[in-house]
């Protein structure tokens, strides 16, 4: 088995957790997984040799994401037709989903690294290069937005 495999086969569903953590979005994600991993095999002659190349894969997908979002707020904006609804295959999931959305990138990326893929505050402080109180604040405004947000729905049900 290549490095590159084995690379693959070890971070590739932690990466996919990441990406729909980020997006709420089963395709998105899956689609936001497989470019940063054919990026990855591109540049795997250097990258291989960096202290953490999961890292740079989910610092692709984020990029990714981010550019997915901005496009979706000027799409609609443009008062683009929605696409149809599909019905959601679990609503306890899809309410959390729905949750997540409506917070910014930055507490939305350190929910996910700290609940989806188990990373300490200090790891996530160190990958994204702000203070540990920095990841702090954001887990902490995440946590207060998605209780706020899964109090509004529990009211309306």
């Amino acid at each position: 088995m290549s490095d590159f495999e084995a690379f693959y086969r070890g971070t590739a569903p932690r990466l996919m957790r990441f990406a729909y953590g980020l997006t709420g979005g089963l395709a998105e994600a899956q689609d936001f997984t497989q470019e940063a991993y054919a990026r990855a095999w591109q540049r795997w002659g250097s990258l291989q040799h960096y202290d953490n190349p999961e890292a740079w894969l989910r610092l692709v997908v984020t990029r990714l994401a981010t550019d997915w979002w901005r496009r979706l707020t000027v799409r609609r904006a443009a008062a683009l037709p929605e696409p149809p609804n599909v019905p959601p295959p679990d609503e306890e999931l899809m309410t959390v989903v729905a949750a997540l959305k409506r917070l910014p990138i930055d507490q939305r990326r350190v929910l996910a690294m700290h609940y989806l893929l188990d990373q300490p505050v200090a790891e996530i402080a160190a990958e994204l290069s702000v203070p540990a109180n920095t990841v702090k604040s954001w887990l902490a405004r995440g946590r207060a937005g998605l209780a706020a947000a899964l109090g509004e729905r529990s009211h309306v049900n």
